[in-house]
């Protein structure tokens, strides 16, 4: 109601300049009234028919609305609705938007229980179906772990069945994001010493120079506490995020299908993150 007056000032303002834009093009080209000089400016007859009415001491001047205008009037009436502040449920679950460049805002994100950490709802294209945390010693919170996965890969298998969600997220060709949230400082060669310890046993003796590769991705840079990683699995390739920002990418079967283990098998390392992904996929 608050923004009433101003949609029905726009609304005027179009109307009469489409109003004023029709009675300025119905009149004929050969009575059109222009200046013969002006300022020092001769005015150019707009027509070979134009007739130049010098005897007229104040000439006439159409009103200078153009289809300009209406588009100025157009988008002023836009500018008005779109102001208005919606009044349903779903104020919050508008779209994401930032400007160039900026960082994204988070609207809706999901909140990790245990370490309070913050998973935005989409990542890499993806969204955002459960998270949880990575405990060690039986006491200390290493950091969150989140997993995104494509909507529309999951649809058959959310509604087959627990058994077959699982089944799912042990299959690499089931694309999805492990975004890793620091939960305090850490050094990076315990960061990688414990990826790793946790993967060599799942792959069997295979293709163990991809696990130098991993180590390799991560620059001797120590963690802190906030500090992400990203691990995108599409099929044999990993695609890496490091805690600088820096890509990389891992080509083997073995290493992302270890990988999925880790975080998704019978013996995950984060026992309430596989929890909450499992329920979460379910409502993807």
């Amino acid at each position: 109601a608050k923004y009433s007056s101003l949609i029905a000032s726009t609304m005027i303002l179009s109307s009469r300049l489409l109003s004023q834009q029709v009675r300025l093009l119905s009149r004929p080209r050969s009575t059109l009234v222009v200046p013969t000089k002006r300022h020092g400016v001769f005015a150019r007859p707009l027509s070979r028919n134009a007739v130049i009415e010098s005897s007229v001491s104040s000439p006439t001047t159409a009103f200078p609305f153009t289809s300009g205008s209406l588009l100025v009037a157009a988008t002023l009436l836009c500018t008005a609705v779109n102001h208005i502040a919606p009044d349903n449920d779903n104020a919050s679950l508008v779209q994401c938007s930032a400007p160039l460049g900026a960082e994204p805002v988070m609207l809706s994100p999901e909140k990790e229980s245990a370490t309070g950490i913050l998973f935005p709802r989409l990542c890499n294209g993806m969204t955002l179906a459960g998270c949880g945390v990575r405990v060690k010693w039986g006491f200390v919170k290493v950091y969150a772990v989140g997993s995104y996965f494509d909507p529309l890969a999951m649809s058959m298998i959310k509604s087959q069945g627990e058994a077959e969600v699982k089944k799912a997220l042990l299959d690499p060709s089931y694309p999805r994001t492990i975004r890793i949230v620091m939960n305090r400082n850490l050094s990076i060669d315990k960061y990688t010493a414990a990826i790793i310890e946790a993967l060599e046993p799942r792959m069997n003796g295979q293709d163990l120079e991809s696990l130098v590769e991993f180590q390799k991705l991560n620059p001797k840079v120590d963690l802190v506490e906030g500090a992400e990683m990203e691990m995108t699995i599409r099929g044999d390739v990993l695609l890496y995020k490091n805690a600088v920002g820096g890509l990389g990418q891992i080509k083997s079967a073995v290493f992302t299908k270890a990988l999925c283990d880790v975080y998704y098998g019978d013996d995950a390392v984060s026992p309430t993150h596989l929890k909450s992904v499992v329920e979460g996929v379910k409502n993807l």
